[in-house]
């Protein structure tokens, strides 16, 4: 019995703390425009709830940049050059600030191929190129490319869908060496790379300078994992030599990058390049030598790229205050509206609710009139 008690006190308690009391359905007057404005309140909702859902699923990429640490690891450098000379004519190597050569053989391949383009690998290179401008005006984009990096395919060239007849006018050099992680010289010139007790040669004498073409397409060229779908700077550069004795130089500073998104996570790097060329004429006090130098620079700040996303409490609560903003602004506006029709109506005009006089049975008068009339005088 004390128990039934202690439930009804209970029970009674939470009914008095009831902060959402309900109203008889007698007692609630439905209206067209109450309706209406439900309707629209509604409608708004559902649209805005939608919105909010597709900001919900977007993701964002986000910066935070640190001292590089790692100085003992190699760096892979990534190539894929077509020069416009036979592969017997040039060679390529690396040579760091530590006086540390890197011979083509260690990774590189030598494939002679034609240096013009079929019709196809043209429109290819076409639109690399349109990706490319686009790039540099719109920084952006290249967050739209971090996040769909499993959607793209890597920046090769593809390959020719003819066979043409004539034989192959140039070497396309690709393939990947491991490099210190310090300043360097990536070079293709004339002549194969032969070890020097004070850094290296190419045995360049046997060669016509006739031959010399340094017309060059860089159809790749990347540092660290490579990540497919990623666009590099240099990739679809396409330069042609004028002259025979052409250098072409490419100033690269490198900056280290942690890719980490949620379809792939990899260790790359991000690189910036200025570019610049001349031709070698000694008698004009132009001095050097000819071919392709990519001279390259590693920053100490590493930057770590990592995409995020808005957290699903965030979307509720976001999701609530829209859904009773909008509920409790309807009806302040609808309460307000209402009262301004009924002033605009008259409603409220002086003398509509003016009493009457009222005579009563027993010759007496209410106290609104006076008790002394024109016709008790006489």
């Amino acid at each position: 019995m004390m128990r039934r008690l202690n439930r009804k006190k209970a029970l009674h308690l939470v009914q008095e703390l009831d902060a959402f009391p309900k109203v008889p359905e007698s007692y609630v007057e439905t209206t067209a425009s109450g309706g209406t404005v439900s309707l629209i309140a509604f409608t708004t909702m559902a649209v805005l709830a939608i919105l909010e859902f597709f900001v919900y699923q977007h993701t964002w990429m986000k910066y935070e940049y640190e001292v590089d640490k790692d100085f003992s690891s190699k760096l892979r450098l990534n190539i894929d050059v077509t020069v416009a000379m036979r592969c017997q004519y040039i060679g390529a190597d690396v040579l760091d600030l530590a006086e540390t050569m890197v011979a083509a053989s260690d990774g590189l391949t030598y494939e002679p191929v034609h240096f013009d383009l079929s019709p196809l690998q043209r429109i290819w290179q076409r639109t690399l190129l349109h990706i490319q401008s686009r790039l540099q005006e719109e920084h952006s984009l290249q967050d739209v490319l971090f996040k769909s990096v499993f959607k793209g395919a890597p920046t090769s060239l593809p390959p020719r869908e003819d066979n043409p007849s004539q034989p192959p006018n140039a070497c396309r050099i690709h393939g990947h060496l491991y490099v210190n992680k310090v300043a360097g010289n990536f070079h293709i010139t004339v002549g194969k790379a032969i070890p020097h007790p004070r850094g290296h040669a190419h045995l360049a004498a046997l060669i016509s300078h006739d031959t010399y073409n340094f017309s060059h397409r860089i159809d790749h060229l990347s540092f660290g994992e490579e990540v497919p779908g990623i666009i590099n700077p240099l990739d679809g550069t396409e330069k042609i030599s004028v002259e025979h004795n052409h250098m072409f130089q490419y100033f690269i500073t490198i900056v280290p990058t942690k890719l980490k998104t949620y379809k792939i996570s990899a260790d790359t790097h991000q690189f910036s390049v200025t570019e610049q060329e001349r031709v070698i004429n000694h008698a004009t006090g132009s001095h050097g030598v000819s071919g392709i130098f990519m001279k390259y620079d590693i920053n100490s700040l590493m930057v770590t790229v990592t995409e995020q996303h808005m957290p699903f409490w965030q979307f509720l609560v976001r999701l609530c205050g829209i859904i009773g903003g909008i509920f409790s602004t309807t009806g302040m506006v609808h309460g307000l509206v209402g009262f301004l029709v009924d002033i605009v109506c008259c409603r409220f005009k002086l003398g509509t609710y003016k009493p009457k006089d009222v005579s009563l049975l027993d010759g007496h008068v209410n106290n609104h009139t006076p008790l002394i009339t024109e016709n008790n005088k006489h």
